[in-house]
C-alpha cells in the first residue's frame, strides 16, 4: 500500500522557529554545570576556538554570519569554482607523483598508474632524486603524451628537461594543440627552498614559447608547498602564493606577454590537510583572491585559477603510517569539495622513503572511491551555502590578503624571502604550533596519542636528499619532536634488549584508577617508554615489591583525587624508600609528599618525556 502525503503537509509545522537567544540560554545551563557562570554572547564565546591566523571557529553558524556573495561557479570571483560545472564535469584529475632515478622502474610504475586510475603524472626530473633528463624518453616509453598530461619538477635542470620533453612530443608526432601539462618552472619556490637568488628569465622564456604554440601547456607552477612545509599557516601559504603569482605576472608581462596570456601560464599548487573544512575554505579563498589580482591587473576574465592540491607532507607520520591513509582521505575529500582541478594523494609511506606499488595503489584509489563510489563530483560546489564554510572562506581570505600586502610592502616575494621576513613570520607560526603539538592540544593519532610500541616497522628505500643552498626555508613535520623521542627509545632497545620503563603504581579499585592509568600509559608510550602495570594495584605495604619487579626506578601514581588525598603521601614515600628516583603523579599539581612532578592534560609532554629519558640515561 502506498501512502500519499497530504497536500500542503509541512513536516516541521508543529515546531516553532527557535531564537538564537534560546540556544544561548541552553548553552548557559550546560556551562554552569561545568563551573562557568557566563551568559549571552559570552556563553557562546566560551565554546569558541581560536586557530591559526587569529581565526575563531564558533560553535554555531547561522544566516547572521554573512559573507560576500560567492557568485556562481565559473564566474568571477570564482569562489565556487573555475568552471561553470565545477568538479561535476567529471571530477578532479588524479595526479600521481613519481621520484625515482631508475628509468626502467619508473616506466613500470608510470604505466601501472595510468592503467589503474591516474589521469596525469608529476615527475621529478634531474638532480639527486629525479630521473636523469637523458633517460626521460625511456621513463615515458609507452606513455601517450597526448592523453596523459605531464607535470615536470626539474628544478635547476628546467631548460634541459623542457627541451627534452618538446623533442619527445615532436618525435612521437604529438600535435601542439594536444599537449597538456606544465613545465613546472618555479624559480621563487626553488629560492624559498634553497636560499639562492631567483632568476625568472628562463621561466619567462618558456612561458612565451608555450603561449606562442602550445595552448594547453603551462610553463610555471606557483608552488605554495615550501611555505606549508616550513610550518606556515593557511593564510601565510595563500599570501605567499599570491605574492609569487604577482611576481610571475610582472616577469611575464615584462617579457612581452599580455596579462591574460601570463595568467594562462600559471598553475597554483596548495597543500590539503586532514582539516577538511580549512582545506575547502583555503582553495575557495585562493580562487577569490587570485580573481581580485586579475581584476586589478585589468584582466578579470583571466582570473580563473588553475589549482593542483597535494595532501600535506607535514601531517604524514613515520610511526603507525597506516593512519596516514585516513589523513589523506580527509585531505582528498577537502581538496575535491574545495574545487581543486587536480589532486595528488601522497602514499601513506611517503614520510618513510620511496613508496611501493601497494602504497601508490591505495593513494590512487582514494580519489577513485570518492569520485566513483561516493559520487562526490556529481554536485557543484558541495560546500557552497554553508554558513560556516562561507564565513571561514571570507575570514581566511582577509587574513591571506593582509599577509600578501605585507609581502608587497617589503618589496615583493623575492625581497621578502631575501630579507628573511617570510621565514621569520612562518617560524613564529610553527613555534606556536609546536607548543600545541607538545601539549597534545593538537593530537597526532598513533604518535602522541594511542602509540603502539610493538608496531611492525615499515621500511622503505630512502629518498635521495635534495640539493639546496642551505639557507632556505626548513622542512618540518608534525611528528618530529615525538619521532626524536621514539628514536632514542629504539636505540636503547637495540643496545640493551629492552625499552626504558615506567612503573604505573595504581591506587584503589579499577573504577578509581583506570582513567588516569590509561592516560599515563598513553603519555609515556608517546616517548617510547614502556609502562608496567603489574600488579594492577598497589598500596604502601606492597609498593616496594612491585617496584622491584617492575625493573625501573621511575614511577607514576595513578588514581582519583579522593584516593590521592588518602594514600598518595604514604605510597609515594614507600616507593622512594624502596629506591624510586623520580615519582610522577597523574593529575593536577598538588602538595603530595614524595611526588616530584605531575603529568596532566595540557602539560608539555615532549619536555616531560625528554627529561624522563635523560634521567634514565637514554642517549
Amino acid at each position: 500500500m502506498t501512502v500519499q502525503p497530504a497536500d500542503g503537509l509541512s513536516l516541521a509545522a508543529e515546531f516553532p522557529d527557535p531564537a538564537h537567544e534560546q540556544w544561548q540560554s541552553l548553552v548557559e545551563g550546560v556551562l554552569r554545570k561545568s563551573g562557568k557562570d557566563v551568559s549571552g554572547s559570552a556563553a557562546e564565546e566560551a565554546l569558541s576556538t581560536t586557530v591559526e591566523d587569529g581565526l575563531i571557529t564558533r560553535p554555531l553558524y547561522t544566516s547572521r554570519d554573512d559573507a560576500p556573495d560567492a557568485g556562481l561557479p565559473g564566474f568571477a570571483p570564482f569562489t565556487r569554482g573555475s568552471t561553470p560545472q565545477g568538479s561535476a564535469a567529471g571530477g578532479w584529475g588524479v595526479r600521481q607523483r613519481h621520484a625515482s632515478t631508475d628509468p626502467v622502474r619508473l616506466n613500470e610504475a608510470v604505466l601501472g598508474d595510468l592503467e589503474n586510475g591516474a589521469t596525469s603524472l608529476w615527475l621529478a626530473v634531474g638532480g639527486a632524486g629525479g630521473v636523469p633528463v637523458s633517460a626521460l624518453a625511456r621513463a615515458l616509453d609507452g606513455v601517450h603524451l597526448d592523453l596523459a598530461p605531464l607535470v615536470l619538477d626539474a628544478g635547476d635542470e628546467l631548460d634541459a628537461a623542457a627541451t627534452e620533453l618538446f623533442r619527445l612530443h615532436q618525435d612521437r608526432g604529438v600535435p601542439a594543440d594536444a599537449v597538456r601539462g606544465n613545465l613546472g618552472a618555479d624559480p621563487l619556490g626553488q629560492a624559498a627552498r634553497s636560499g639562492d637568488e631567483a632568476d625568472l628569465t628562463s621561466a619567462a622564456r618558456w612561458a612565451k614559447h608555450c603561449a606562442a604554440g602550445y595552448p594547453g601547456l603551462r610553463a610555471l607552477t606557483v608552488d605554495a608547498l615550501p611555505y606549508h612545509e616550513a610550518g606556515g599557516s593557511a593564510a601565510q601559504e595563500l599570501g605567499s602564493s599570491l605574492a609569487t603569482g604577482v611576481a610571475y605576472l610582472r616577469a611575464l608581462t615584462d617579457a612581452g606577454l599580455g596579462v591574460d596570456e601570463a595568467c594562462a601560464q600559471l598553475e597554483f599548487r596548495y597543500a590539503a590537510t586532514a582539516d577538511q573544512f580549512l582545506t575547502i575554505a583555503k582553495l575557495r579563498a585562493a580562487r577569490r583572491l587570485w580573481a581580485r589580482v586579475a581584476e586589478v591587473c585589468g584582466a578579470p576574465e583571466a582570473g580563473a585559477q588553475r589549482q593542483h592540491a597535494v595532501t600535506s607532507p607535514v601531517m604524514m607520520t613515520r610511526r603507525d603510517p597506516w593512519v596516514n591513509m585516513l589523513r589523506t582521505t580527509l585531505a582528498c575529500l577537502g581538496a575535491g569539495v574545495g574545487g581543486a582541478d587536480a589532486v595528488t594523494v601522497l602514499p601513506f609511506d611517503h614520510a618513510l622513503g620511496l613508496p611501493d606499488a601497494f602504497a601508490r595503489r591505495i593513494a590512487r584509489n582514494t580519489s577513485t572511491i570518492l569520485l566513483e563510489e561516493s559520487h562526490l563530483a556529481r554536485v557543484i560546489d558541495p560546500a557552497g551555502g554553508s554558513w560556516y564554510v562561507e564565513r571561514l572562506t571570507d575570514e581566511l581570505a582577509d587574513a591571506a590578503w593582509a599577509f600578501f600586502q605585507e609581502i608587497e610592502r617589503a618589496g615583493g616575494q623575492a625581497a621578502a624571502l631575501g630579507s628573511g621576513m617570510v621565514a621569520d613570520r612562518i617560524a613564529a607560526t610553527w613555534a606556536a604550533r609546536s607548543k600545541d603539538l607538545a601539549r597534545r592540544k593538537e593530537p597526532i593519532t598513533g604518535v602522541s596519542e594511542f602509540p603502539q610500541l610493538a608496531e611492525r616497522t615499515v621500511e622503505r628505500e630512502p629518498v635521495p636528499p635534495a640539493a639546496t643552498g642551505g639557507g632556505g626555508l626548513p622542512v618540518v613535520r608534525r611528528d618530529e619532536a615525538f619521532e626524536a623521542l621514539r628514536a632514542r627509545s629504539d636505540a636503547h632497545l637495540a643496545a640493551t634488549g629492552a625499552r626504558p620503563r615506567v612503573f604505573l603504581a595504581a591506587l584503589g579499585p579499577a573504577s578509581a584508577h583506570t582513567a588516569r592509568a590509561s592516560f599515563a600509559a598513553n603519555l609515556f608510550q608517546a616517548g617510547g617508554i614502556e609502562p608496567v602495570h603489574e600488579p594492577v594495584r598497589v598500596d604502601a605495604s606492597s609498593a616496594a615489591a612491585a617496584l622491584a619487579a617492575a625493573g625501573t626506578d621511575v614511577v607514576c601514581l595513578c588514581s582519583s583525587d579522593a584516593l590521592y588525598a588518602e594514600q598518595a603521601d604514604e605510597v609515594a614515600e614507600a616507593l622512594v624508600a624502596a629506591g624510586a628516583q623520580h615519582v610522577y603523579l597523574a593529575g593536577r599539581p598538588g602538595a603530595y609528599q614524595g611526588v616530584d612532578e605531575y603529568v596532566f592534560a595540557g602539560c608539555d609532554v615532549v619536555a616531560v618525556l625528554s627529561s624522563v629519558l635523560d634521567r634514565m640515561g637514554v642517549a
